[in-house]
């Protein structure tokens, strides 16, 4: 797996732009990796929902749950589907709006500097073990592309927005996307 640093896009990966992005901050360095977990409706997988919700597609007659989400502009740079496939939104250079109100490390507006992964998922369920290789193999990359992010460097939302936010949750095993990025 390898991201074109100058194109911000990963090799062999589906790139369906999102308009919910913009240009970073002159001289901000992409330091930081936020893993995310979302379904759509709520605990539901599949449908395309998440992908109509990134690229501001959603028909929020669907289902009564996304009338919450009418006017709403979020993205994330990518999404892992539950069978391991990647689905790139927002290329790596450009702004993502994944983060919303949140700090890390004492600061602030982390979209400025940091990568947004999306793993469909909810907090309770267990991810697949696809999405763990997945988020490995696309989390090392990362690391190649942009060496100021590390291991050390990688949050979950809950930890970034602690009592708005839960996600990837308690069923998200760090331990074992850990020891699968070493081994990566």
């Amino acid at each position: 797996m390898q991201l074109d640093i100058h194109t911000g896009l990963l090799a062999d990966t589906d790139f369906l732009p999102s308009p919910n992005c913009d240009e970073r901050p002159e001289g901000v360095e992409v330091d930081t990796l936020i893993i995310h977990g979302i379904s759509l409706p709520p605990g539901e997988f599949g449908g395309g929902f998440v992908e109509q919700l990134f690229s501001n597609a959603l028909d929020c007659d669907a289902h009564p749950y996304f009338k919450t989400l009418a006017g709403v502009e979020v993205s994330a740079h990518f999404l892992i589907r539950r069978n391991g496939q990647l689905v790139q939104f927002v290329q790596t250079h450009l702004r993502a709006w994944h983060a919303g109100q949140s700090c890390c490390e004492g600061r602030e507006r982390v979209n400025d500097f940091s990568i947004g992964v999306e793993l469909e998922g909810t907090d309770e369920l267990p991810y697949t073990d696809a999405q763990y290789q997945a988020v490995a193999r696309l989390s090392c990359a990362l690391f190649k592309a942009y060496p100021a992010m590390t291991l050390d460097r990688v949050y979950g939302h809950n930890d970034i927005a602690p009592g708005r936010k839960t996600d990837p949750g308690p069923a998200f095993d760090w331990v074992q996307y850990r020891v699968l990025c070493a081994d990566v």
